[in-house]
């Protein structure tokens, strides 16, 4: 069962992680999307694949109350781990996204694709490219 951990303050995350199940299901794989209040750090710190989604806040950070505490906590447990990232926006650039990713290669983690990033509401073209991670999730 490939975990899918989120936090969506909108429904926007949540989406792109009923997606991500959607494409490891496809793929022949078996897939939750679990609230990152509903797991531990150390629940996932045993998994070997999985996947974590959060949008961008505030200044184009993680979710400070919630997901930046789990993934400080989860970082020193990730070395090898093949993981994939996934969040929206609502402004600027994607850095949120590519400090999380830098920040999880540097703990060792080995990304499966490119993360994934949708302005606002997911349409279609991120939608489907949540799926896409989710095939490369249920096959790495």
């Amino acid at each position: 069962m490939i975990k899918v951990v989120f936090w969506s303050q909108t429904g926007n995350t949540e989406a792109m992680a009923d997606a991500v199940v959607e494409g490891i299901q496809a793929a022949g794989g078996e897939g939750k999307a679990i609230s990152v209040s509903d797991i531990s750090a150390a629940d996932l710190a045993g998994e070997s694949v999985f996947a974590l989604g959060c949008p961008a806040m505030g200044d184009e950070v993680l979710d400070e109350g919630e997901m930046e505490p789990f993934v400080e906590e989860l970082l020193p447990s990730v070395s090898g781990k093949k993981i994939a990232l996934f969040g929206s926006y609502d402004w600027g650039d994607g850095e949120w996204m590519r400090t999380w990713e830098g920040r999880m290669k540097e703990a060792g983690a080995v990304l499966v694709a490119e993360p994934v990033i949708c302005n606002l509401t997911p349409d279609e073209e991120g939608l489907a490219n949540c799926k896409a991670l989710g095939e490369a999730l249920a096959k790495a």
